[in-house]
């Protein structure tokens, strides 16, 4: 009965077209930010290395490498600072999580199996 309660309350919340990338992907997440009394769109991109929760609770990890240092961000996604999520890079990714490039050191951090390579060696 509760559930049923919550479902039509955060139906309203939900964004559509949010659900278009996976986990291995590669992203550009455009992020409005505040500051004062101007507003602009912060990009940041990265791997998805994560999605957890479901419904307006629903949330990804996006990991980069910045100046040699590992960040991650874990933005909601039906949050309504996220103007889009652009998708770089398609994957072909066997897990739920990976959190093992957590553990990865320079170019190996970013290594991902691409679709297009992937379907490429299927082919031949």
């Amino acid at each position: 009965m509760n559930n049923q309660i919550l479902e039509e309350i955060t139906k309203e919340y939900l964004k559509d077209g949010r659900d278009h990338f996976k986990v291995g992907d590669g992203v550009k997440v455009h992020v409005r930010v505040r500051e004062g009394e101007k507003e602009r769109i912060q990009i940041f991109g990265g791997i998805v290395i994560a999605r957890k929760g479901s419904g307006v609770h629903e949330t990804f990890s996006v990991r980069r490498i910045a100046s040699g240092v590992g960040v991650e961000r874990v933005f909601p996604v039906h949050s309504p600072l996220i103007d889009k999520v652009e998708v770089d890079r398609e994957s072909v990714t066997m897990r739920a999580r990976m959190y093992y490039l957590r553990d990865r050191i320079g170019k190996e951090a970013n290594k991902v199996k691409e679709k297009r390579l992937f379907e490429a060696k299927r082919k031949s």
